[in-house]
């Protein structure tokens, strides 16, 4: 018994650390779909200050998918969608399209940059 616990101590134990530690970092960058989309819906909720549901359109992930661009509209709502970004890393919500955040990742995912001679 007294053998088997420096075993025990050396081996195992930092191998089931290592395991828990993998299965944190990694079941956090394994977020699904829906639930980004949950997330970015109750952003767009929080920032218009409204209680309707929020129905999007158009997902692009951006930024090697730290960021969404797409289009949004509030549920039984006659206006157009109205387009965003968000920043899944810090959690934060763009909509309007005229901000750095938005055309710096936004336009250039839609092939508008700006610039000629591509």
């Amino acid at each position: 018994m007294i053998k088997s616990r420096p075993f025990l101590l050396q081996v195992v134990l930092p191998l089931a650390a290592m395991v828990i530690v993998g299965a944190v970092i990694f079941g956090k960058q394994v977020l699904s779909p829906s639930q980004v989309d949950q997330e970015i819906q109750q952003a767009i909720a929080s920032e218009l200050d409204t209680s309707s549901s929020v129905e999007l359109s158009q997902l692009q992930k951006v930024q090697y998918d730290y960021g969404v661009c797409g289009q949004y509209q509030l549920a039984g709502s006659d206006t157009d969608h109205a387009p965003f970004f968000y920043d899944t890393v810090n959690d934060r919500l763009t909509l309007d399209v005229d901000a750095s955040a938005y055309t710096a990742n936004c336009e250039r995912a839609a092939g508008h940059s700006g610039h000629s001679g591509h």
